[in-house]
């Protein structure tokens, strides 16, 4: 199956778990409505789904089946909406759009969007503290422990931070790389390591994921970078141009738009590499690293 296929087929599980999760049926009691409401508006109807897809595939590579792997999955893409609805703020980014339609502060309120991307991120450790995640607790101990170091102030939390502090300043490249593999690459990284959990990968098995899973935050920072300079803002539902507006630190800026490309290049190339070890059951994850380092959306 190609990449392609099976980001669509596995998307659309991810969705209805997203659904069943934010519709309060899976949950000890029904959620006030508006603020149910706005993290359905969040985390429905959009999105490519690469987080989960990611952590599902790794965690198929040690013979867990996709149903086995989907509630940690899905806990995962809800701190990734969470951290999307905080970016779009007006404290933050102040965008007005994601995914094509308005960004939640617009379609409801500052404050209710405030309150979604808290709830959002806490019912994703709900998710992973529940024993239907895994029967085993010292393995949702290791999800739970993983997903917050990712997303907090060791993660995407502090990259975010580290961010806003470099507007309008003035980057060495490896201090644009820390910034970045912080606040985009810990996630996708996460996403691999928790694959490799779920499947009780050895020393070396988990060791080649967590080395993908680096190299692919990376290449997909990048290329999200390049497409906010050459990427056409039909396709890509949000508008283009921002890093530039915002005096963001990125590695087009530090090294040029020639050269950024031949780095999205090598990174691809080396998380292809980083999967030898697992032979033909990772083609998909194979498809994944050239999947992120060509969208054009």
């Amino acid at each position: 199956m190609r990449f392609s296929d099976k980001i669509t087929s596995t998307a659309a599980l991810i969705e209805q778990s997203l659904s069943d999760y934010l519709t309060g049926t899976r949950g000890p009691v029904a959620p006030p409505e508006q603020l149910a409401g706005a993290m359905r508006y969040a985390a429905l109807g959009g999105g490519k789904r690469l987080r989960p897809v990611l952590l599902i595939e790794c965690a198929a590579l040690f013979g867990v089946r996709a149903e086995n792997a989907l509630d940690a999955a899905t806990a995962l893409e809800c701190v990734h909406c969470y951290s999307l609805v905080h970016d779009d703020l007006p404290a933050m980014d102040d965008d007005a759009l994601r995914r094509g339609q308005a960004t939640v502060h617009l379609a409801y309120d500052e404050a209710t969007a405030i309150l979604a991307g808290d709830g959002l991120l806490t019912i994703a450790f709900e998710i992973l503290a529940t024993p239907q995640t895994h029967s085993d607790a010292a393995v949702r101990g290791e999800l739970i422990l993983g997903l917050a170091r990712a997303a907090g102030w060791a993660g995407m939390a502090g990259g975010q931070s580290l961010d806003l502090e470099a507007e309008g300043k003035t980057l060495r490249v490896e201090e644009i790389r820390r910034l970045q593999a912080l606040k985009t690459g810990a996630l996708i990284q996460y996403a691999c390591v928790a694959g490799a959990i779920l499947g009780r990968a050895d020393g070396d098995d988990w060791s080649a994921l967590e080395t993908y899973g680096r190299v692919l935050g990376q290449a997909f920072q990048l290329a999200d970078d390049l497409l906010d300079v050459t990427g056409d803002a039909g396709k890509l539902g949000k508008k283009t141009g921002k890093d530039d507006d915002a005096g963001k630190a990125t590695l087009i800026a530090a090294l040029g738009l020639d050269e950024a490309k031949a780095e999205l290049e090598r990174l691809e190339g080396e998380a292809v590499a980083s999967l030898e070890r697992f032979g033909s059951r990772a083609e998909i994850l194979r498809g994944a690293a050239r999947f992120v380092s060509r969208r054009e959306h």
